[in-house]
């Protein structure tokens, strides 16, 4: 209460010059009458005062300044204080800049009172004489100045007719009240109220000041992100090193009992403490028969690498960039949508590429939790063929990267969109490449895998496939990797048993294919839906096993040691593995490392992780060996 009475004259003066201002006269008197009852101070701010004393200061000069006829000191004022963008831009004003120069070269001939003196008028008529050869010049076209075009020629303009209202007694006053007002409005409108001002400026100031909080909210958490996954990957090397130390320790205390240390032990440890990128070159490159090498070797693979400094991108405005996708022509629907693409597909891998898909994802890019019917997703079914193929290229970069897969599943709507685009497109358009490379990279998120299979995906592929010749090497191999891919649910497996005939069929011609690139597909395909006692019994109707062998005869080694697998499951009498059953019950597992490259190059998954060695049976080992096989979707 204290700090409200300690201002309160100043407040109420800021209300009071703001009432003036906005011409609210009748509440400005019941105001100040209330005020003066209760005893309220009621002063002027001194800002207000300030300014509306050095205004009426101005104007009074330049009034003084027209009444005496002082021309240098009248348009010195004016130029100083009126506004350029005014004097070039107003009409009003123009004209009376008009008017006032004709009052200014006639002064003499009104004023005085014998014969004016000749090299005063000469100069003042030179004078308007330039102002008509340079900034006049604009109004020449006006009828209204016209003829004033030709006072400076004439020699006595004032029994000359066209200007003999010039010289009449009205014509002064009237334009002195033209100015008058013109002036007040002009300072007026300069005079904003500081009441007004403060509001302008606090809510500038909060705006920017909420901002700036904003991206360092967003830079802290990406830096977060940024040092935990440093953290997880010094905690993971330093539980590896302390278990090589350990065995280091036990093989010194054998080799006093006289055990040796072989170079296979020797080559194994170091294969474990090399960088992944060492692991392949490792066993070429290095000889453990020789004292030096492999110490050699790994102190340059410690050796600290230095870390090229990627600057990040500037942020956008989303807000305008969604819009225009939304509202925009199909023309800059496509050149943002390829921008934004390029913008996430060639930053650099890390830190600069997280920043921006998390720009994205952050900012809902694609309107995947907007529940307007106008959204950026509806993009993949606009009339322009160009747009829906720019669109299905952005989600397909999306899908490439963990997050952003994370982003698109968050709901099935976006599956379901690309599905729909997907059976729309008849023709073998990039369009449908992008969109089934998309749900290909999908079908690693279990839950969208059900979905797919729930909504018949598997039929529309068997149905592609029937004819792959027609198809394009991108389209058929991404269209096998995700058969395979649903195939290895027992859901799935369940829709191949409904049409195993046809299933079967369409598989074993791709096994001839020219395309190798496909055939780990296939044979996964097959392996997984053979385990299904419907469809092993179809495939011996058919005679499948015939069919295999004689891939063996042409296939490589590695060919031939996946079909021998295949054949083994069209042969076995089990039913299908209670593992297997429970699968869609399974967690989502799409946790892995991926990295992305070129355009119409696969993502391969990282696993670099060693895995255990395990005693198991040759049945098991086939299981665990075509498991592995199937998870490794690409081959890049």
């Amino acid at each position: 209460m204290g700090d409200i009475l300690a201002h309160e004259a100043e407040l109420l003066g800021l209300v009071k010059e703001y009432l003036d201002f906005a011409e609210f006269e009748d509440t400005l008197k019941t105001f100040s009458k209330e005020c003066k009852i209760k005893g309220k101070p009621l002063s002027k701010t001194a800002g207000g005062s300030l300014r509306d004393s050095k205004s009426l200061i101005i104007q009074k000069d330049l009034i003084a300044a027209f009444d005496s006829g002082d021309q240098k000191m009248f348009f010195n004022l004016w130029e100083e204080h009126i506004p350029s963008s005014i004097r070039g831009g107003d009409s009003l004003a123009q004209k009376l800049e008009f008017y006032l120069h004709i009052h200014f070269a006639i002064y003499l001939l009104k004023h005085s009172a014998g014969r004016p003196d000749k090299e005063e008028l000469d100069e003042r008529i030179s004078y308007f004489k330039a102002y008509l050869e340079t900034k006049g010049a604009a109004l020449s076209q006006t009828t209204e100045f016209l003829p004033f075009y030709a006072l400076p020629f004439v020699p006595n303009p004032m029994v000359h007719p066209s200007f003999k209202e010039l010289f009449q007694d009205s014509w002064t006053p009237e334009l002195k009240l033209k100015l008058e007002k013109f002036l007040a409005l002009i300072f007026k409108a300069n005079n904003t109220p500081k009441l007004l001002t403060l509001y302008k400026e606090n809510g500038q100031s909060n705006k920017e000041m909420l901002r700036q909080l904003h991206q360092q909210l967003v830079e802290a958490e990406r830096r977060s992100m940024t040092y935990l996954k440093r953290y997880s990957k010094i905690q993971a090397d330093y539980h590896s090193l302390i278990g090589v130390t350990a065995e280091l320790v036990d093989s010194l205390e054998a080799t006093v009992s006289g055990k040796m240390i072989t170079p296979e032990y020797l080559q194994s440890v170091c294969v474990r403490l090399f960088s992944n990128q060492m692991r392949q070159s490792l066993a070429h490159s290095v000889d453990f028969t020789r004292p030096g090498t492999a110490s050699t070797m790994l102190r340059a693979s410690l050796a600290p690498v230095k870390l090229k400094d990627v600057p990040l991108l500037p942020s956008l405005d989303y807000e305008k960039l969604k819009k225009d996708l939304i509202l925009g022509s199909d023309r800059l629907k496509a050149f943002l949508l390829q921008a934004l693409r390029w913008r996430l597909t060639t930053s650099h891998p890390g830190e600069q590429r997280e920043t921006v898909l998390q720009a994205y994802v952050s900012n809902d890019l694609l309107d995947c939790h907007s529940h307007s019917q106008r959204s950026v997703l509806q993009l993949l079914h606009s009339k322009s063929e160009v747009v829906r193929q720019y669109m299905a290229r952005l989600i397909n970069a999306f899908a490439s990267l963990a997050e952003g897969r994370l982003y698109l599943a968050q709901s099935t709507k976006v599956l379901r969109m690309l599905e729909e685009r997907l059976k729309e497109e008849d023709k073998d358009m990039i369009t449908r490449e992008n969109v089934l490379g998309a749900l290909q990279k999908f079908s690693l998120r279990r839950p969208l895998q059900t979905a797919m299979i729930r909504d018949g995906l598997i039929f529309w592929l068997i149905d592609i496939l029937k004819d792959p010749d027609c198809l394009s090497d991108y389209t058929l191999e991404y269209s096998v990797a995700l058969l395979m891919n649903l195939c290895l649910r027992s859901a799935g497996k369940n829709m191949c048993a409904k049409v195993a005939g046809l299933v079967l069929k369409v598989l074993s011609d791709l096994l001839g294919h020219e395309n190798h690139e496909i055939q780990p597909y296939v044979n996964g395909a097959l392996y997984s839906i053979l385990s299904v006692p419907s469809i092993r019994e179809e495939a011996r109707a058919m005679g499948m096993e015939d069919i295999l062998r004689c891939f063996i005869k042409e296939g490589n080694a590695e060919m031939t040691r996946q079909i021998e697998f295949i054949i083994k499951q069209l042969n076995s009498e089990e039913l299908l593995d209670g593992v297997l059953e429970s699968d869609d019950d399974e967690d989502e597992d799409d946790e892995v490392s991926w990295r992305l490259l070129t355009p119409h190059r696969k993502l391969v998954p990282n696993y670099s992780e060693s895995l255990p060695c395990l005693e198991v049976s040759p049945e098991m080992e086939i299981l665990i060996l075509a498991t592995l096989f199937f998870a490794i979707l690409w081959v890049g």
